[in-house]
């Protein structure tokens, strides 16, 4: 498997692993543990992997939000709530729904997922992509499967940020792009309807360049790969995925 083939195989899939504790039901209940409704703890405990930064950088990081949702879920939260401590306990949830989730994976898949990932992850370059640098920031955890899902958020992050980058490249809005990729996403991202974009031809066009775009950025970066970690990644990556199906505890 080449390094195209790889990012266009576990775009999907990690997309969906690394984001499926967000809202679970017990992250939930973490939240109001902390004293956050859900919607706070998502962009307190993601946003806090940059630190306790002015609203700009997070409205920045969260390309696809309208700044108003970062003014609620940021800068409304953090009378709450302090960022870094916050994302702290969010990473905490996210370890534990991995606990919950993925274990009837096989212990070398998971282990191999997570060196794949993590050597990924060790390659790209500091100071261009700011949620992927905030989650790298955390030290890699013992525990294998806690490395695996840190890993998948990893990449998700990184995959999120070199999205941006690749529409910057194309031209296109952010606005457009939310829209583009799904009108039920631009809501969830705070647009209202009156906002929705006027959609041309062209913009089509470069939502789909920016796709394209994406994965060879994203190949690029699964070159430091041999060809058996990007198997083991995909192999990983396609095990977690079907883990969110029927979900299986870990047991001691």
């Amino acid at each position: 498997m080449n390094s195209v083939e790889l990012a266009n195989r576990v775009a999907g899939p990690i997309g969906s692993v690394g984001m499926s504790f967000y809202f679970d039901p017990l992250t939930r209940a973490r939240a109001k543990e902390v004293g956050l409704n859900s919607f706070e703890f998502y962009g307190l405990g993601r946003g806090g992997t940059l630190g306790d930064v002015d609203a700009e950088v997070v409205i920045e990081a969260f390309t696809f939000f309208h700044p108003r949702s970062v003014e609620r879920m940021w800068t409304l939260a953090k009378i709450k709530a302090e960022p870094v401590a916050t994302a702290q306990e969010y990473l905490v949830a996210a370890y534990a729904y991995a606990d919950r989730t993925f274990g009837a994976i096989d212990p070398s898949t998971v282990a191999n997922f997570a060196r794949s990932a993590h050597k990924v992850a060790a390659s790209v370059p500091p100071g261009r992509h700011l949620l992927f640098d905030g989650y790298e920031r955390f030290d890699v955890p013992a525990n294998p499967l806690h490395a695996a899902y840190l890993g998948a958020i990893l990449m998700r992050e990184l995959r999120g940020c070199v999205h941006i980058d690749a529409i910057n490249e194309v031209g296109l809005s952010a606005v457009h792009a939310i829209y583009l990729e799904d009108p039920n996403l631009f809501t969830l991202h705070g647009y209202e309807e009156d906002e929705t974009p006027d959609v041309k031809p062209e913009h089509r066009a470069q939502k789909v360049q920016a796709e394209i775009l994406t994965t060879a950025m994203m190949a690029v970066l699964f070159d430091v790969l041999t060809d058996r970690e990007r198997q083991e990644f995909a192999d990983g990556a396609a095990a977690m995925f079907e883990a969110l199906r029927q979900p299986v505890a870990v047991t001691v």
